[in-house]
């Protein structure tokens, strides 16, 4: 594993990394046949993925960081395509911490690890997966931001041998859900749904407009636990529970997660079939409900059984709610996350998995997504 912290004081990258010194080519790899893949070659690739992903971070927090993926690595380096993708993606970086300015955040350090998984190499072209984890510090603006929220993604990353030496050719994130406040990625486009439900209240859209309306609510002494949800969702963000099947290649895992949170907190399961569509919400360990791992299913099944009502702005959101998002507005919703943490001045915090995510604000979410449609619930 390496790690790499980011600070805004005085614009300083300080790595704890391998020494970057390169690594001598052979004769025959200066005559461009394709290079060895050794140990030390691997660290490269490591390392290159790390500078990435620095360098990405790196504008969200400010500051003069230096690019460092655009310096050669152990004899690794960008091609040049793949370094026109990332000044793409670094300009839209910037474009996302405005609009963050604009809605109140900002962060004053961070700290990324990577580590690498596997790697395998076929003829000239090495696939490599790693895991990043990063952190940022939130920049006490109001005064009641939490600490830090932090994620953990995974990657795919393609090299290959050009010249005698590896370029990174393509990276790509491979969680679903939410794209990484670092990996301003636009969402693809979905299938339009063909589920065509009979008894389906849909929730309405909320906006996201700051501040919103008073929507007080009562979090302690009534028929739900929300502290017992949150400390569930917060403790099992990143190391999950055993006890469930993961969905994480099956979809996605985020209304899995996002069930066996309300669940924690007193949810009732259903598992009796009746003439209503979307009427069950269980877990068993010789099946599962549509509505308990599907992000439509889960909104149409509260919605007809009454569990949830909807909140007319992302900011009204408290311990134990719920928001969903449609990020390419085509109908379907995409994505599940649970409040952990409400500030004092109003801010929703979100915990969710895919890619495993901890306290990241709604203000994030919605700087990196301004166009897409929001749905608040209340549980």
């Amino acid at each position: 594993m390496r790690s790499r912290t980011l600070s805004l004081a005085g614009s300083t990258v300080a790595a704890a990394v391998l020494a970057t010194a390169l690594l001598p080519m052979t004769a025959a790899q200066a005559a461009g046949s394709t290079p060895k893949v050794t140990k030390a070659t691997k660290d490269a690739f490591g390392r290159v993925a790390d500078n990435v992903i620095t360098d990405r971070t790196a504008v969200l927090v400010g500051g003069g960081a230096a690019r460092k993926s655009l310096k050669p690595t152990g004899g690794v380096k960008l091609s040049s395509a793949q370094k026109k993708v990332e000044d793409g993606k670094l300009s839209a970086l910037r474009a996302t911490k405005a609009r963050l300015a604009a809605l109140g955040e900002a962060y004053t350090s961070a700290d990324t690890a990577v580590t690498v998984d596997s790697t395998k190499v076929k003829g000239t072209k090495a696939t490599v997966k790693i895991t990043e984890r990063t952190s940022l510090k939130y920049k006490k603006i109001r005064g009641d931001e939490p600490a830090s929220t932090g994620f953990e993604a995974h990657h795919q990353l393609t090299f290959t041998a050009s010249g005698g030496t590896w370029q990174l050719t393509a990276m790509k994130g491979t969680d679903g859900g939410a794209q990484r406040i670092n990996d301003p990625v636009a969402p693809a486009a979905d299938a339009k749904l063909s589920r065509t439900p009979m008894a389906v209240h849909q929730a309405p859209k909320a906006a996201t407009n700051w501040p919103a309306p008073a929507a007080p609510k009562t979090i302690n002494g009534g028929k739900y636990n929300y502290q017992a949800m949150v400390a569930y969702t917060e403790k099992y963000w990143k190391n999950y529970n055993p006890a469930y099947r993961k969905y994480n290649s099956m979809g996605g895992d985020c209304t899995n997660y996002l069930s066996q949170g309300l669940l924690a907190g007193g949810w009732q399961q259903i598992s009796t079939v009746t003439p209503e569509e979307y009427d069950t919400w269980y877990y068993a360990s010789n099946g599962t409900a549509d509505a308990w791992i599907g992000v439509n299913e889960w909104s149409w099944f509260t919605q007809t059984a009454k569990r949830t009502t909807p909140l007319a702005n992302v900011y009204q959101l408290d311990l134990g709610d719920v928001l969903q998002v449609d990020f390419n507005r085509d109908g379907d919703k995409d994505h599940s996350m649970m409040v952990t943490f409400r500030s004092s001045s109003g801010v929703p915090y979100l915990t969710y998995h895919d890619a495993d995510t901890y306290r990241r604000s709604v203000a994030s979410i919605i700087a990196s997504y301004p166009n897409a449609y929001y749905y608040a619930y209340r549980t």
